[in-house]
C-alpha cells in the first residue's frame, strides 16, 4: 500500500482491501469452507 498524506486515505484503502479482495477471496468456515464468490454462485444456481 502507498504511503498517503491523509489518515482517511489509508483506512479507506484498507477497507476497500478486506472488503474488495480479502474477505471475498478467503475461505469461511460458516460457509462449508467456500469463498464468498463461491457460495454465492452457488445459491443464484439453486
Amino acid at each position: 500500500m502507498a504511503r498517503n498524506k491523509y489518515p482517511e486515505q489509508t483506512l479507506e484503502q484498507l477497507f476497500q482491501y478486506i472488503e474488495g479482495l480479502y474477505n471475498r477471496k478467503r475461505i469461511h468456515s460458516s460457509i462449508n469452507y467456500m469463498t464468498p464468490d463461491a457460495y454465492e454462485q452457488i445459491c443464484r444456481t439453486a
